[in-house]
């Protein structure tokens, strides 16, 4: 995930970086089902990868987006970025160990019953089914948009 993410920022090639993106994402999915969060690693494969991504590349089709390697995108930023990327890559570490320290995770039956997707489901659909509809009218209002205003000309 981390290449994959270096990958996004450095790569010249907005397509490149769009499929660098997949990986990160694939990453994050591999993370939620390792542990134990099928569902949600699941979920996060078919609408992030399936959708999304598909989503950003047909956007950077639709709107033209220089396909080669320009480098007018440059800065020179580098150094103090790499400093506040250091400095905040410490701070959570330290704030990770200083909240989670020594402690174990144990496995057993209790967690791995609230682990299930039957709960989470009954919780998206029943719960949360108005926030549901609504960011799926959202993504469809942005496709709609791209569309617009790539073929506005």
């Amino acid at each position: 995930m981390a290449g994959g993410a270096i990958g996004v920022v450095r790569s010249p090639n907005i397509v490149h970086a769009a499929l660098f993106l997949i990986v990160v994402l694939v990453g994050a999915a591999a993370q939620y089902i390792v542990l134990l969060a099928e569902f949600v690693g699941i979920t996060q494969f078919f609408i992030y990868i399936g959708a999304i991504a598909v989503l950003f590349l047909f956007g950077i089709m639709l709107t033209r987006a220089p396909m080669g390697s320009r480098t007018d995108f440059d800065n020179d930023q580098r150094w103090p970025a790499a400093i506040v990327a250091v400095f905040l890559a410490g701070v959570l570490v330290a704030l990770v160990v200083d909240a989670f320290g020594n402690d174990k995770i144990r496995l057993d039956d209790q967690l791995l019953e609230t682990s299930r997707t039957g709960p989470v489901g009954d919780s998206i659909f029943r719960n949360f089914v108005i926030p549901f509809e609504v960011v799926s009218m959202l993504l469809l209002a942005a496709l709609v948009g791209a569309v617009v205003i790539a073929r506005r000309d």
